[in-house]
């Protein structure tokens, strides 16, 4: 049994390390209100004009100008992985590269894979075991806005036009709630034509013309989807991270009794020692 100021010292690393994550759950619960509130704003919206985006695609053709609907012999994949740029979150940016890495070995195995990356995890993981990483954008997080998503977004849909790249997937965590995250690997070009096919058979007239829509529209609408995407893995992180102190703060505790018990145990192993042997000498000088 380990001494008595061995314990005391454990009982006190494990009071400060429940400080610790205590302080880091309740500041992940208040950027979480923030972020839920963002992604449950933006969601509806990016739903909606992705749904608009897919019925305009199926009345489209490449003559009309549909570069980002052309269905090309898959031969270069671009997975865009979002992770965060720090831990402590659970298993978030595990699944993640998981996902992404069965990807890579299973579905598209017999193809030329790069990888886009948005968090240092991803970044890190991927650079480390030598997967080709064209792109990282880590600094997005510290600066979220729509306009510095929509730069990535573009170089993205750049390359796809110039047809680097024969599709493109984005691989996230969407916010549930706070406990669960869903792991997605989502589209995202080429555009996909809708399935239903009362709205593809539908005869739209067009104001603006066709062209200009697709000129605005889709380009609009990737780069939404793209925003919302990063919006829900932010809002996924904190989730995770507050689920991971809270469980991280109640086994802290949980072991700051079994210590304290140990304390206490031993302590008063060592009073009676003590007792016994103050008992003996007397005996001894009594003798």
């Amino acid at each position: 049994m380990a001494n008595l100021k061995e314990i005391r010292s454990r009982i006190k690393s494990v009071g400060s390390t429940m400080q610790i994550t205590s302080a880091m759950k309740m500041v992940s619960a208040a950027k979480l209100k923030r972020a839920q509130d963002a992604i449950v704003k933006m969601r509806p919206y990016a739903n909606k004009l992705t749904e608009l985006l897919e019925n305009l695609s199926a009345s489209l053709d490449s003559s009309d100008g549909g570069v980002y609907a052309q269905n090309r012999q898959i031969k270069k994949v671009l997975l865009v992985t979002i992770t965060s740029n720090r831990g402590l979150c659970g298993g978030f940016n595990a699944y993640i590269i998981k996902k992404a890495k069965s990807l890579i070995n299973e579905e598209y195995s017999n193809v030329n894979i790069n990888i886009l990356s948005i968090g240092k995890k991803s970044s890190e993981h991927f650079d480390k075991n030598g997967f080709n990483v064209v792109s990282k954008h880590d600094a997005l997080f510290g600066d979220l806005t729509f306009d510095n998503v929509a730069k990535v977004a573009e170089a993205i849909m750049e390359q796809f036009v110039a047809g680097n790249y024969d599709k493109v997937i984005l691989v996230y965590n969407q916010f549930k709630n706070a406990a669960t995250q869903i792991i997605m690997a989502e589209n995202f070009l080429p555009v996909q034509a809708t399935k239903n096919e009362e709205a593809a058979s539908g005869d739209y007239i067009f104001e603006p013309t066709k062209q200009e829509i697709v000129e605005q529209l889709i380009p609009k609408s990737l780069k939404t989807q793209l925003f919302k995407a990063i919006l829900d893995s932010h809002a996924a992180e904190h989730g995770a991270r507050m689920t991971a102190m809270h469980k991280a703060t109640d086994n802290a505790g949980e072991l700051k009794k079994e210590l304290t018990l140990t304390y206490n145990k031993a302590r008063q192993a060592a009073i009676t020692a003590e007792i016994l042997e103050i008992v003996g000498g007397a005996e001894a000088l009594k003798g």
